[in-house]
C-alpha cells in the first residue's frame, strides 16, 4: 500500500519542485514502481532522463560560456549520474511518496538508490509531459539549485578516477588497480570498501561508498592526493 495519498504527493510536488500538476495522474504514475502495478513509471523515467540531460546541459551552457564541450560533458555527467539523483531524491524525501509492491516495500525499496534515482527522473518526465520543457527545466533547476550555485567546473570536469589515470599516464606509469575489500550491510543498503593500488608508487588507498563506483571514486581521490606528493 502507498504510504502517502496523492494529495500529499501533490503537495510535496508543489512545495519542493515549484510545480502544480494539471494532470495529477501523471504524478501518480511517476511515483509508482513496477512492483506496485502495470501503470508504473519506467516510460516516464525514459523521458525524464532525456529531459534532465537537456536541462542540465542548457544550464551549464548558459552559466559557463568559456568552458569547452568536452569539459561541459564531464560536468553534466557528474550532475545527472545515479549517485547525485539518489542524493537529491533523498533530500526531497521522495521515498516517502513512492508506491511500492508489498514485497519491495518490506525489502527496503523506498531507500534503494536505484529506485529513488529512477523515480526522480520519472517525476521530471511527468512534468515535461504535463507542462512542457520550460516547466520541466524550471523544476529541474529548482531541485539542482544548490548544485548549480556551488559547482566548481575545474574540480568537477574530471572525476577522480579519470584524473588519477591521466596523471599516471602523463608520467608513463601503469594505471591503478581497484579491488573490492569488503561489502557490508543488507542488499538494499550495502556499503562497499575498495582499495586503489598503485604498486610502482607503493600506494594503497581505501575508499567506501554506497556503490562500487562511488567507493572506487573515493579511493581514487585519496590515491591521487598521495601520488601528487610522491
Amino acid at each position: 500500500m502507498p504510504r502517502t495519498t496523492l494529495s500529499e504527493s501533490r503537495s510535496l510536488s508543489d512545495r519542493l519542485l515549484g510545480y502544480t500538476f494539471r494532470r495529477p495522474e501523471l504524478l501518480r504514475q511517476a511515483l509508482t514502481h513496477r512492483s506496485f502495478g502495470a501503470d508504473h513509471n519506467e516510460r516516464l523515467e525514459f523521458i525524464g532522463d532525456s529531459v534532465l540531460n537537456c536541462a542540465i546541459a542548457l544550464a551549464l551552457y548558459e552559466r559557463f560560456p568559456q568552458i569547452p564541450e568536452g569539459e561541459l560533458s564531464r560536468v553534466r555527467a557528474n550532475l545527472v549520474n545515479r549517485d547525485t539523483l539518489y542524493r537529491l531524491a533523498q533530500s526531497l524525501d521522495v521515498g516517502r511518496s513512492i508506491r511500492l509492491g508489498e514485497g519491495e516495500q518490506k525489502s527496503g525499496g523506498a531507500e534503494r538508490r536505484s529506485i529513488l534515482a529512477d523515480t526522480l527522473e520519472a517525476v521530471f518526465g511527468a512534468i515535461f509531459l504535463d507542462g512542457g520543457f520550460d516547466a520541466a527545466c524550471a523544476a529541474i533547476q529548482t531541485v539542482y539549485s544548490a548544485e548549480l550555485d556551488t559547482i566548481d567546473p575545474a574540480g568537477m570536469s574530471k572525476d577522480p578516477k579519470t584524473r588519477l589515470q591521466e596523471f599516471l599516464q602523463a608520467k608513463r606509469l601503469p594505471v591503478p588497480e581497484y579491488v573490492i575489500v569488503k561489502v557490508r550491510g543488507e542488499a538494499h543498503l550495502q556499503t562497499f570498501e575498495v582499495a586503489c593500488r598503485i604498486p610502482v608508487l607503493g600506494i594503497v588507498a581505501h575508499g567506501s561508498g554506497a556503490s562500487r563506483r562511488a567507493a572506487e571514486q573515493a579511493a581514487a581521490a585519496l590515491a591521487y592526493e598521495q601520488a601528487t606528493r610522491v
